[in-house]
């Protein structure tokens, strides 16, 4: 850590080095927080795991992203803490803690990207990069009261970073404002293949909104309300269960193949939460996966189709704002899985998803969001930035940029 004090537990302790960067540019000025899943150079790459740090060497070159924003002038401040292999959602690593979330110092941060969005939250870096498998980057983004982006998959290169599911890994990132938001998706995202048009036509999807309760509603409506939009169905048939549980199986039998082998050839201790999906990967077949893929392909298609190059989703993130961090052990049970049904809408699509502060709910943050088609991230970022400045409609709050 380059930082002289981390007073919310962002960042993992490492003895600080200087990683060089542009003096000038774009990004010049602002600094920025890098999960400890991607290789920085002078620096051990410890995955929120013991043994994984043990293991560690000290990495000699920068993860893409890394590189990018170094060169584009910002600041690198330091690696920041993550759950034990990106493996859950909700930022408590039973090895080293837990980072605290400046915007309701008493719920959770949300993960895996924990230690990045608590850093941007408390102002000590102005981007924060995470990944999202899951939701890793869009969860902590609703409950720290951030702009957050799962871009694209496959749109920021991941190598130089720990592999979960390759088949829904993405770098995405995190700012206070949007106006860093944006600067920061210029140089990490590079040229959009799909541009949204000025006046997008929007989709409510009416199967993910029901799953709010009446605050959560409110909330949403007070974002997006104003906005002329299609009703649409989002779910496959089955719906938010069936959806949810084609992507419980490819994401497991992607982990099968990424790090159930290491950590069966380690004989690590499994953390709670970690253990179940742990065998729950380890009990998956092949047919499981064809059967999972099969979903996937046709929730794809109808998601591509009812979007086309100009349709966006006004989604909700998440079901609820962050549970507190003494919560009942039913609520850590049920929350993933409540939260899961709308988060893998986008990582079943491989689509866009931007996240933007819209209120709060007992005090603590709760986003909403866009998606959009494939390859549309900077102008559905620069969409997100002008509703909730309310340049499309009378729409009652503001967001400064």
């Amino acid at each position: 850590m380059l930082l002289k004090s981390d007073p919310v537990r962002a960042f993992m302790p490492y003895p600080a080095v200087e990683v060089p960067n542009t003096a000038e540019g774009p990004l010049a000025g602002l600094t920025f927080a890098v999960k400890d899943l991607f290789d920085v150079a002078g620096y051990r790459t410890g995955c929120g795991c013991p043994m994984k740090l043990a293991e560690s060497d000290v990495k000699g070159a920068n993860a893409p992203p890394v590189q990018r924003l170094l060169d584009a002038g910002a600041r690198f401040v330091g690696k920041t803490h993550t759950d034990e292999l990106a493996w859950s959602l909700y930022g408590m690593n039973a090895h080293f803690g837990t980072p605290i979330n400046s915007a309701a110092s008493d719920r959770i941060p949300g993960g895996s990207s924990s230690g990045s969005a608590a850093a941007v939250a408390a102002g000590l870096a102005d981007i924060g990069i995470g990944t999202d498998t899951g939701g890793s980057v869009r969860a902590p983004s609703s409950f720290c009261g951030l702009w957050g982006l799962r871009p694209t998959h496959g749109r920021i290169p991941l190598d130089g970073c720990m592999e979960l599911a390759a088949s829904f890994d993405t770098c995405g990132f995190f700012a206070r404002d949007a106006g860093t938001f944006i600067r920061a998706g210029a140089v990490l995202l590079g040229d959009d293949t799909v541009t949204l048009p000025d006046d997008p036509r929007f989709l409510r999807p009416a199967d993910m909104v029901e799953r709010l309760g009446p605050r959560q509603r409110a909330v949403y409506d007070d974002m997006f309300g104003g906005l002329e939009a299609a009703s649409a169905s989002v779910y496959p048939e089955g719906g938010a269960d069936a959806l949810y549980e084609a992507y419980r199986i490819l994401q497991g039998c992607d982990a099968k193949r990424s790090i159930v082998p290491y950590i069966e050839k380690s004989g690590m201790p499994l953390a709670r939460g970690i253990d179940s999906r742990y065998a729950h990967a380890r009990s998956l077949t092949d047919a499981d996966e064809e059967a999972g893929g099969r979903v996937r392909a046709t929730f794809r298609a109808h998601l591509d189709a009812l979007l086309g190059i100009d349709g966006v989703l006004l989604a909700p993130v998440v079901h609820d704002a962050p549970f507190k961090l003494d919560a009942a052990d039913d609520v850590f049970e049920s929350f993933r899985h409540l939260a899961m049904r709308l988060l893998c809408v986008s990582g079943m699509s491989g689509l866009p998803q931007v996240v933007l502060p819209a209120g709060r709910i007992d005090g603590a943050p709760y986003g909403v969001s866009l998606i959009g088609p494939r390859g549309c991230d900077q102008s559905l970022i620069a969409l997100a930035a002008r509703l909730a400045k309310g340049g499309l409609s009378p729409l009652p709050r503001s967001v400064p940029i």
